[in-house]
């Protein structure tokens, strides 16, 4: 019997990004990446500043133009913005004369212009009520919290209903209180709605407890997807239990060990004739450490004395 031939989602195809200077000398941010994300799967990508991670999700929402490579999303080729891809970037981007009802019935409006006035604020308010903005419609973002206009933006962007939704470190600004209740918002909502997302964190924890599989990009120039590791935690997650899973500790641990360590050190190596050419997929079982073997102590008795004779 022959299975069916399953094809990803999201396909990236040996992209790069080179800039042009004004010394004739081109800058490559990135080169060589290729990964595939799977439908309803939830990817975070973590690596130093500058490595190009921005640029590679500016690339696949259609802001950006990749100088080498290609992105295929659902079968098709990434050739500008589309409302297939939800963005939620590192800053709120509300409209400041529009009130939350009003910012996220703009997208609802733009998805599907067809709708009467009732379908849209319906359809709107559902989303609201997702991120805990019930009766808060009404205000101006000026009347917000920061973490309260961050709800906004990713209400406005699953109102949408994207194929795949692209966070740009969206809860970096915010406070780690603030920040955990959203993330736990955001687990909830993705599981209910199956939500493919591609996401960039500077936060391990948050890559743990967030994603599917965490991406780690090496230092630029020239930087690529190094390493990929599978995060195998059971769902749902809580984070106040995390920590006791058996798999918690090597992950964290490998991902710190990267970003301070092997990310610097992938750099040096990349031109080497043996350095590879795709990133090293990790499984939690490949991290642990193995448990010692025990060699039991022979048993302990009366000596034998043994009297030779002379």
């Amino acid at each position: 019997m022959t299975l069916p031939v399953t094809h990803p989602f999201l396909q990236v195809e040996n992209l790069a990004r080179i800039y042009p200077t004004t010394g004739g000398k081109d800058v490559t941010v990135f080169d060589h990446v290729n990964f595939r994300i799977h439908k309803g799967e939830f990817v975070c990508v973590t690596g130093h500043s500058g490595c190009g991670k921005s640029t590679i999700l500016n690339i696949l929402a259609g802001l950006d133009t990749a100088s080498v490579g290609n992105v295929f999303m659902d079968g098709r080729e990434i050739s500008g913005p589309s409302l297939d891809r939800g963005v939620i970037f590192q800053g709120h981007a509300l409209m400041p004369w529009l009130t939350v009802l009003e910012n996220v019935s703009f997208a609802v409006k733009s998805r599907w212009t067809s709708w009467n006035k009732q379908q849209v604020r319906d359809h709107a308010m559902r989303y609201i009520e997702l991120v805990g903005l019930k009766g808060a419609e009404h205000k101006k973002p000026s009347q917000l919290s920061g973490g309260m206009k961050q709800r906004v933006g990713i209400a406005r962007a699953f109102s949408i209903e994207p194929k795949m939704l692209l966070m740009d470190e969206p809860f970096g600004a915010l406070d780690a209180l603030t920040r955990g209740v959203i993330q736990d918002e955001l687990l909830k909502i993705c599981a209910e709605t199956q939500q493919t997302v591609f996401m960039i964190t500077h936060d391990v924890d948050e890559a743990i407890l967030l994603s599917d599989r965490i991406m780690l990009m090496s230092n630029g120039p020239h930087a690529r997807i190094a390493e990929i590791v599978n995060n195998t935690l059971p769902r749902p997650r809580e984070r106040s239990v995390l920590h006791k899973q058996p798999h918690y500790y090597p992950i964290r641990n490998h991902l710190v060990d990267f970003l301070v360590s092997r990310s610097k050190q992938f750099g040096s190596l990349r031109d080497a004739p043996d350095a590879p050419s795709s990133p090293t997929v990790f499984d939690p079982a490949d991290l642990m450490e193995p448990e010692p073997v025990v060699v039991p102590a022979p048993p302990v008795g009366k000596p034998h004395i043994h009297l030779v004779n002379a």
